[in-house]
């Protein structure tokens, strides 16, 4: 269904990403590219400890 790429699939599309965004282009993607995960993952931990607080708070309640 879904495999991992092998070394041959990977070189062809850096090839491809780098004639679409060009040499110098390159490393102001990879550094938006880091950001955009780096938020969602806090995004992502934030939104679980709010959820874990609201129950243990809706616990205590009772």
């Amino acid at each position: 269904m879904f495999h991992m790429p092998n070394i041959t699939e990977l070189i062809v599309i850096f090839f491809v990403v780098f004639l679409l965004f060009g040499a110098n282009k390159l490393p102001e993607a990879g550094k938006g590219l880091g950001e955009g995960i780096r938020n969602f993952k806090k995004a992502l931990s934030g939104e679980a400890e709010e959820k874990i607080e609201k129950e243990v708070d809706a616990k205590e309640v009772k």
